[in-house]
């Protein structure tokens, strides 16, 4: 009898999962509301501060990929409290330092916190039955879309004007060393059965190749996009990720099987997952910068500072989003992962859409980031249950690694994208409100070709599922 069917485990496991990617959430927008504080701090520009997000959307975008295989050979409990050892010695660094290069050297240890996710999902495979899975995979992944709010709250409530910023990275540590003892407590420490070994020059490859990508992203505000800089970057990236791609394809133990950039259904749903992850960082960013600017200035917004921007627009969201990931895995279960997919893509393009018609008063600002928070959170459960209804279970920890460096790529992309908006859309040295409706357009825009991918994606395989159906005797 398999094991996950002896021995199935209670809610302790799946609550310290969901805990440890509360965590890793958290470490990924705290340092979102807080760029002007930092600056004064440390006396530095929005420039150099702007690399405490690039520095972490790098790091995880190198290491995911490493650590989804070696969770699919290695003891994952291990893979897992390793990455949050290192974590914790990020947060630390933080919440000590007062130097700007020691800061970046946290935010890239608190990077490799994105990568506790594939790896959890990976441990709840083995350890459940298939009908509880699912359940919990969209609890999981719905923590990891309502956790990025969450983080901006507690940083609001932790942070107002003239207390030190070092106080979110102490809440950091904190709740690191929390999930640390929640990971030794409840998950089980098995051996992996799975042979083979980490690739580690595609490894390599793979990591240069995302960060000459993203590169660009981060900075092409400030070399300018048609620059040698931006442009070399990008091509550069292209040509590294081509050479990886076909060395991958010629090895036995790839660190990335080719068939998860190549098989249409796991193909289509990463891309889904960029749009996805795209979309997410449109709805917590762009919200949090326009309650926070000044309306007698700019002739929008709501003169927030960081708490009240937290507590009045941000919290009501996250709230529905902890609601929404409650429920995912009932949802799936119930109607599966392509109608819940749908329905997010509905929410998220009134959520998106309420914006752009109506953003004159707080209340309205609430309830379109109420309906994006439940459409982020919806997407980010469905996303899983798709990669593992199409991959071999010895492959799940790497194929969700994969759909966490297209979120990561997403969020890069609309970072740039907004950054771009704000910075060319502007009056009097302010940004204009149209860079926040064709933020919010994009964000619209993105929740339905995400949608409109995982039909695709999954369409004949929907049609064999229902063909086996009808072709099943009765009685």
């Amino acid at each position: 009898m398999p094991r996950n069917e002896t021995r199935p485990p209670g809610t302790a496991l799946t609550a310290t999962l969901c805990f440890v990617i509360l965590v890793a959430s958290v470490q990924q927008t705290i340092v979102i509301p807080l760029s002007g504080v930092i600056g004064h701090q440390l006396d530095v520009d929005t420039t150099a501060i702007g690399w405490t997000l690039t520095a972490s959307f790098l790091a995880a975008a190198v290491t995911t990929p490493i650590a989804g295989r070696m969770a699919d050979l290695r003891r994952k409990r291990t893979v897992l409290l390793g990455v949050l050892v290192i974590v914790l010695v990020g947060s630390i660094i933080g919440a000590v330092t007062e130097s700007l290069p020691w800061l970046l050297v946290a935010r890239v240890l608190q990077g490799l916190s994105f990568t506790a996710f594939p790896v959890s999902i990976a441990i709840l495979r083995d350890e459940f039955t298939p009908k509880r899975l699912t359940s919990a995979m969209g609890l999981l992944s719905g923590t990891l879309g309502f956790g990025g709010a969450i983080g901006m709250v507690l940083t609001g409530l932790l942070v107002s004007e003239g207390t030190d910023y070092r106080r979110v990275f102490w809440l950091a540590t904190g709740m690191t060393i929390i999930a640390l003892v929640g990971v030794v407590a409840t998950v089980p420490s098995r051996p992996n059965p799975t042979p083979g070994r980490v690739d580690w020059a595609g490894a390599a490859l793979l990591g240069a190749g995302l960060v000459l990508l993203l590169m660009p992203l981060a900075e092409g505000v400030r070399w300018g996009w048609t620059s040698p800089a931006t442009i070399g970057c990008a091509f550069g990236g292209l040509v590294v990720l081509g050479v990886w791609f076909a060395l991958e394809r010629r090895i036995g133990q790839p660190l990335v099987p080719t068939e998860m950039l190549t098989r249409r259904p796991v193909l289509f749903t990463h891309l889904a997952g960029l749009l996805v992850g795209a979309g997410m960082f449109v709805n917590v960013t762009a919200v949090m910068y326009f309650v926070q600017s000044s309306r007698g200035v700019a002739g929008y917004g709501f003169d927030a500072d960081p708490m009240r921007a937290s507590v009045m627009f941000i919290l009501p969201g996250a709230t529905v989003g902890v609601i929404a990931s409650i429920c995912s895995g009932m949802l799936i279960t119930r109607f599966g992962p392509r109608s819940v997919m749908a329905a997010a893509s509905v929410l998220g393009v009134l959520g998106f859409g309420s914006m752009i018609v109506a953003h004159e008063h707080a209340w309205q600002v609430v309830c379109a980031s109420m309906l994006m928070c439940a459409f982020t959170s919806l997407s980010y459960a469905s996303l899983p249950a798709l990669l593992v209804a199409e991959v071999e279970p010895g492959l799940t920890g790497v194929a969700n690694s994969v759909n966490s460096i297209a979120r990561t790529v997403g969020s890069s992309v609309a970072s740039a994208l907004l950054a771009t908006l704000l910075t060319t859309h502007t009056a009097a040295g302010v940004a204009t409100v149209d860079a926040y409706l064709i933020a919010f357009a994009i964000g619209a825009g993105c929740a339905v070709a995400a949608t409109l991918l995982v039909f695709l994606a999954t369409a004949k395989s929907h049609r064999r599922r229902q063909a086996g159906a009808e072709a099943a005797p009765v009685g």
